[in-house]
């Protein structure tokens, strides 16, 4: 009979360790300079998108998820040459990246604006985008497609001029030097970097530095997580990956515990 029960006990710790060698590795992408939604501290992924991929991959089952971030250009690059299989969280730019696709169902939903020095606005509030703004330096994120195809156009036919830094810290501070004369983004992104800007004193409003201020709202975007469709069936579990995420994710948009988790952090 003690043989038995220690056969058993064998049995269940072989039949355990079988479902957890079974589980699939997966490796997911973020954007290491995207805060409140994705960024590294202290070599830590945090965010908000972060937070809930985190919540997400604990319930899909028959996956270990680990979530790497990095630079937005080389997680785009990941995609384009098939080796890396999801990153998050890109816009819906089909026509712009055709080496992703599916997309995720939208994660949350992003206000692009514009923040200029005072001098900027003084005249004119500049509501048009992109006409308002012909003619000055834009500050934008390596990597990003937040200001729009006519924004593009009019850079390429000299009519304003863009400048890209890796994230919206480093911007910002190129707007504090007068390098550059507006920053694009998602206002959230920009808010709570120039917050971290002020409490560390690097950035000085009124009269030791430049005032800062919103100017034109560019667009409303929804984020996604993204994947490569350029890996040739080496990720063959792809769909159902997208199955179990997108369900999960339904169900927290539906308990509304998306916007709860971004009101959490931008409190």
């Amino acid at each position: 009979m003690r043989r038995l029960g220690v056969f058993l006990c064998l049995m269940a710790l072989c039949i355990g360790y079988s479902a957890q060698a079974k589980l699939q590795e997966v490796i997911v992408y973020g954007d290491a300079n995207y805060p409140p939604y994705s960024y590294l501290e202290k070599n830590e992924a945090k965010g908000i998108y972060t937070k809930l991929l985190r919540k997400i991959f604990s319930q899909m089952k028959g996956y270990r998820v680990e979530i790497k971030l990095v630079h937005w250009r080389q997680g785009l690059e990941l995609l384009r040459q098939g080796t890396g299989f999801a990153l998050y969280p890109p816009y819906l730019r089909v026509k712009d990246r055709p080496y992703i696709w599916p997309y995720s169902l939208p994660l949350l939903q992003e206000t692009v604006v514009t923040y200029c020095r005072e001098k900027v606005l003084e005249s004119s509030l500049r509501p048009r985008w992109p006409k308002d703004y012909y003619g000055l330096v834009i500050g934008n994120n390596s990597g990003f497609l937040v200001g729009g195809p006519e924004f593009f156009e009019a850079e390429r036919q000299g009519k304003l001029k863009i400048t890209e830094a890796r994230s919206a810290r480093e911007n910002l501070l190129l707007l504090g030097m007068r390098k550059t004369d507006c920053y694009i983004n998602d206002r959230h992104s920009i808010l709570w970097e120039l917050k971290k800007l002020k409490s560390s004193g690097e950035y000085l409003p009124g009269e030791k530095g430049v005032q800062i201020f919103e100017g034109a709202t560019i667009s409303t975007e929804q984020a996604f997580v993204g994947f490569t469709n350029r890996d040739n069936g080496k990720f063959s579990f792809k769909q159902d990956f997208l199955r179990q995420f997108n369900s999960i994710l339904y169900e927290m948009q539906r308990r509304g515990e998306l916007q709860q988790l971004r009101e959490e952090f931008v409190r």
